[in-house]
């Protein structure tokens, strides 16, 4: 068990609840699980898990007032939105407020399951309809005369960068930017090497400290 991603569940459907724990209950630590936003801000502080799987709406200020609680006592906790809405207001919301990803109710277990590992090693996880919102709302977020590291890059390997943090492979970011898969791996070794940075993780968590994604 000590292995396995410690996660925590926040959802105010019981059967939503018991769906998950039945399709995750051996890929995952199962640490709670919590209905209400003022609980689950209660029990997530106390048993501090790797990932929380957490509905976007819900009564008492939905998923984002959970996010944003916690993380102003514990920013080491990553959130994961499940939700069963894909409106680029939802996704964007949660994202602002530091949500690490965003999945509809529609994912596959396995699909679900990758999501929350990747999550928990700091990446951002996205499907790639919900990450064309992400991109586009953080899009030049930045001021780039005001960063003198971001400055470095080239707009297409900033773009690149963007997509990679998101959670893209290297093939849909080529097939998103219409480049070859070897042009996107160029990209990334020069963003890496710029930005002095060892590999995919440390980039996505760069991206999210400085609001690329």
């Amino acid at each position: 068990m000590t292995d396995l991603v410690r996660v925590f569940v926040v959802d105010d459907h019981h059967l939503f609840r018991v769906g998950v724990r039945s399709e995750l209950h051996e890929a995952v630590d199962l640490v709670g699980e919590a209905s209400e936003v003022e609980a689950a801000i209660e029990m997530i502080r106390e048993r501090t898990p790797d990932v929380v799987l957490l509905d976007v709406h819900m009564p008492g200020g939905g998923g984002r007032a959970v996010i944003e609680a916690v993380a102003a006592t514990n920013p080491e906790v990553r959130f994961l939105a499940l939700s069963v809405s894909d409106s680029p207001e939802d996704v964007i919301a949660v994202v602002r407020a530091g949500a690490r990803g965003y999945v509809t109710k529609t994912v596959e277990t396995e699909e679900l399951i990758a999501a929350i590992r990747a999550v928990a090693e700091g990446e951002a996880v996205f499907s790639p309809r919900l990450a064309g919102f992400v991109l586009d709302a953080f899009a030049g977020s930045i001021p780039v005369d005001d960063d003198a590291e971001f400055n470095q890059l080239t707009p297409r390997e900033r773009e690149t960068m963007r997509l990679i943090a998101l959670g893209h492979s290297y093939k849909e970011t080529s097939q998103r930017l219409a480049i070859s898969v070897k042009t996107v791996e160029r990209h990334v070794s020069a963003v890496l090497r710029k930005l002095q940075l060892s590999n995919r993780h440390e980039l996505a968590r760069w991206a999210a400290d400085h609001r690329i994604v």
